[in-house]
This record gives C-alpha cells, structure tokens and sequence, in this order.
C-alpha cells in the first residue's frame, strides 16, 4: 500500500467514523426530533474549532455476537473546542452507536478528556443521550461508570461541569450529572430516573409513565435536578454558551469581565415605587433584578424550582455576579426546605469560582408547620446559612423589605462576613412581624382587657409603636449591621461601586481538610 492509499485509508476511515450508527439510525434519531451527536457538537462550539479525540476506538467485547459488531468511537464523540473562544472540553454520546450505552471503551474515551481538561484548567461538558450500561461487558461497563464519577468528584469545585440531557438517561448513568454543577434537559425528549416505570411497577405497584416519573419537566419543578429547561435541543445548547459566560475557566481564575455599555450611574425612578405601602402586598423581585442589572439582562437558574427565591446569573459593569433574591410574587418570599437547598447549591457554585453574590432581602421567615419540621427545615435552612457564611467571595446584600427573624441571618447578614450590606428606606429588620411581636410583648395585657374594641385599639397602637421603631432600618444601621440606607434608584450605581471597591477583597477560611456542611 503506497502513501497515497495509506492517506485515502485515513480518510475513508473517518468517513466511516462521521457516519455513526449509519444513515437508518439517524434517521430514527431525528424522527425523535433529536439532533445526532456530532449536530450537538457542531451548534454548541465556536465554527471549526471541534478537535476530536479517540475517533477510531472500538470495543473490546466477543461475548453475546459483540465481536461481528464494531463501530468507530464506540457510541461517544470527545475532544475539546472553543465557546467564544475559551477552550472547553465534552463528550457526546451517540445513540446510533449500541444506543449511546456506555461500555469500558467508551468510558476511557470520556475520561481521558476529563484528565485533560483538569490539567488545562477548562470546563467539562457532557451530553448524554444513553441506554446505560453496555450489559453484555457486566462489571466492565460498571466500573467505567465508577472511573467518569470519580473523575466528577474530584473536578468538583475545580472546574465547571455542565451536563445536558438530551434523551435517556437511567441507572447508573444519572449520577454522573448529579454530581456535576448544573443539568440542562430539553422538554419531551428527555428523561432521568434509577429505576423505570416497569421496574417501579413490578416492586412498588405503581403504574407512572416514563414522562411522570422522570421528564424535563418533573426534574424542573419537582426534584430541582434540572436546573435549566429548554423546549428543544437547539435552544439548549444555546443556553449552555450563555450560561459559560458567566463562569470562569477553573477555580483559580476570575471570572471574564466584559465591556460594557450600560451607563453605571443610570437611574430607574421606577425603583423608588416598587414596594407597596401594604407591607403585606406582593411584588414581583425580578422587576428589582431587571432594573438594576446590564442591559436587563438576567438568566436564571432553577426558574420552575422553589419560585420563592429567585437565583441566577447577571453582570454589573460587565463583571459577572451571582443573584439571590427572596420573591415576594410566591409564597410571600418564605425560606422553605426546597429555597434553602437551592439557594446554598448557588452560593457555593459562585464561591467556588470566584464569582461576587449579591442578595436582594425581602423574606418575612422560614416557612412553619409540621410538615416543613419533619422534613427538616433546620437541616436544610443550615444548608444556606452554611454556605453563606463559608463564602469569601465579595457579598453585597441590600435589603429592601422584610428581615425577620433567623431568616435575617441566613440572608447574607453583617454577621455572616457580608461585605457591603445597604437597606432601602422601606426595610424592616426585627426579630419577627408587628402582629406576633405584640402578642409576645403584649400578652399579659391583652388578657386584663375585657372589651373586645379597646383591646383592639390597644393592639394598633402597640403595633403602630413596633412599625416606628422596627419597620425601618435605621436601627440595624445605629448598630452598624447596615452600611448606609440607599435610595431605591440609586440601587445600581452602589452595587457597581460595592463591586469595584471588593475586587481586591482577600479573605481566608481556617485550614483544613474540608467543611462538614449539613446535609
């Protein structure tokens, strides 16, 4: 075979490699409304900048008819490319190819690319759309599993982990996202679960569909796994550039500040009338975020999740930042079990990457009630106190309505190492609301009262003496715990100038192995 045959070879091969399961396959796939593996790649990467690895991998299976049947890549596409020129690198599991299962041949494909992304210092992306285990390698394919969770564990924290959802993904397959840091699903094709609807009605009796037990849109709203949900594929992968931009490349970078055109010192009078009179009433918090942030520009995590607390990605002055907000529009902004875990989750991602959290307050308390108890409120409110207080990256907190309570603290108060804590003219920070305060404080009298008018005026004035001395901040601001009281349009222009001011901050946590947090 001369050099020129030796080179067509090559090509032919790759050819080969490019086709996957074969045209039949693909066609099936798309009749799914499903992109193939290698479409994926090509709409999430910059043009031209995929460079792929291990393309001619095969298995190393002869049982179960396993050795008449090789295809090049073995059911995953890996390599690394560029998202807005900054290199990452991902996997892309092949459903053409044995149904994308992963086999110990295709585990070490997605491994290796882990390694290496580790060594560079680059996010991680998987896009799983598989079958599950190869059943005809046995404990093979298990220990591959074992080998990519490993290589998660230790990544965490280290660099970023996406994983999108793009089809099956069952058994041992989904802790893989599950230990990464955020899980894209796209509605109607996507699915997550251990154990199947056939499985969970044979040992429980429970006849649920695939959709019920395990779709996008359980896991959005339900679980809180999906931290992002998008109604096709394409969307999806788009979603997941936007969301990189947010991040830096590793733990020991900043994240990328870029220009900006959104004047600093830009005014929303509207600000000044958000918060109705009726301290009782409602408002929308993300109408706050959009006035104040660039170009109202805000995407959110976790949005069909815990709606009571709001978290997401912004930029200020082009600096990337992490909100939390309490949503007043849903279940009056209560801390709950489920806002709790969600917002920790968050705070210790952006401390991770060194990216600035700032809070927007308006929390009346944590949510009451036997069911909340049992559940373990107190375990999980630790969770977000936990991880607040654990933070050192720059924290600016601005409350803008109600803080009672231990929902105070945990809201990134003074006390928990906030760097910058500003209120609005209209906050309120106490122990707890007028009404229960004064039937603690008033108890006795109320009692010596008899008629049931004077005991009700009584009731007003004493509320009406709490709201003088309580519902304002001007008496967390004696003690120093606020920074200074803020007009509401002024709101942008101090946390651009907060952020500025922080971006030397450097603050350390005592040495130590690691942190035992709640859990």
């Amino acid at each position: 075979m001369n050099s020129q045959d030796k080179v067509q070879k090559l090509i032919d091969l790759r050819e080969k490699a490019r086709k996957g399961g074969g045209k039949k396959r693909i066609e099936v796939q798309h009749s799914k409304g499903k992109y193939t593996a290698r479409e994926r790649i090509q709409i999430l990467l910059d043009e031209g900048s995929f460079e792929e690895y291990d393309m001619f991998v095969t298995h190393r299976t002869h049982d179960f008819g396993m050795e008449a049947q090789h295809y090049l890549g073995d059911g995953v596409i890996t390599g690394h490319g560029t998202i807005d020129g900054r290199v990452v690198y991902l996997y892309a599991q092949d459903f053409t190819v044995f149904g994308g299962s992963l086999s110990e041949t295709h585990a070490a494909k997605i491994c290796k690319i882990m390694d290496q992304a580790m060594k560079v210092g680059a996010p991680v992306i998987g896009i799983n759309d598989s079958g599950g285990a190869r059943i005809q390698e046995g404990v093979r394919s298990l220990a591959g599993y074992a080998e990519i969770f490993e290589r998660n564990i230790l990544a965490s924290g280290v660099i970023p982990q996406i994983s999108a959802v793009f089809g099956p993904c069952a058994g041992g397959a989904v802790y893989s996202p599950a230990l990464t840091d955020f899980i894209l699903m796209s509605d109607k094709t996507s699915y997550m679960f251990v154990t199947g609807p056939r499985v969970t009605k044979t040992v429980t009796g429970e006849t649920i569909s695939t959709e019920a037990l395990g779709g996008a849109q359980m896991h959005a709203s339900q679980s809180g796994l999906a931290h992002l949900l998008a109604k096709d594929e394409e969307e999806g992968l788009l979603m997941i550039r936007k969301l990189l931009c947010y991040m830096p490349q590793n733990n020991l970078e900043d994240p990328h500040v870029t220009e900006c055109n959104d004047p600093i010192d830009r005014l929303d009078d509207a600000l000044n009338e958000v918060i109705p009179d009726n301290s009782n009433e409602p408002y929308d918090i993300k109408d706050v975020i959009f006035a104040i942030v660039d170009n109202q520009e805000f995407f959110e995590i976790h949005r069909q999740y815990a709606m009571n607390i709001v978290v997401g990605f912004a930029k200020f002055n082009g600096i990337p930042v992490g909100m939390v907000a309490n949503q007043p529009n849903h279940m009056a902004g209560v801390l709950d079990i489920e806002a709790s875990r969600k917002a920790a989750r968050f705070v210790r991602f952006c401390d991770c990457f060194n990216i600035p959290i700032v809070t927007l307050v308006d929390v009346p308390g944590f949510l009451p009630g036997s069911a909340q108890e049992h559940g373990g409120i107190i375990l999980h409110g630790a969770k977000l106190m936990f991880a607040y207080g654990e933070a050192t990256v720059p924290k600016v907190t601005i409350t803008l309505r109600k803080s009672y309570g231990g929902a105070h603290d945990v809201m990134s108060s003074k006390q928990l190492r906030g760097d910058i804590n500003y209120a609005w003219p209209t906050a309120e920070i106490a122990v707890m609301g007028p009404k229960g305060a004064i039937e603690i404080l008033e108890g006795k009298a109320l009692k010596s009262i008899e008629e049931r008018e004077e005991a009700q005026r009584f009731i007003e004035e004493k509320e009406q003496e709490y709201k003088e001395k309580f519902a304002n901040p001007y008496e967390a601001a004696s003690f120093g715990y606020i920074d200074d009281v803020i007009e509401p349009r002024n709101t942008r222009f101090r946390i651009v100038r907060a952020l500025r001011t922080l971006a030397s901050k450097k603050e350390m946590n005592p040495p130590r192995k690691h942190t035992n947090i709640p859990l």
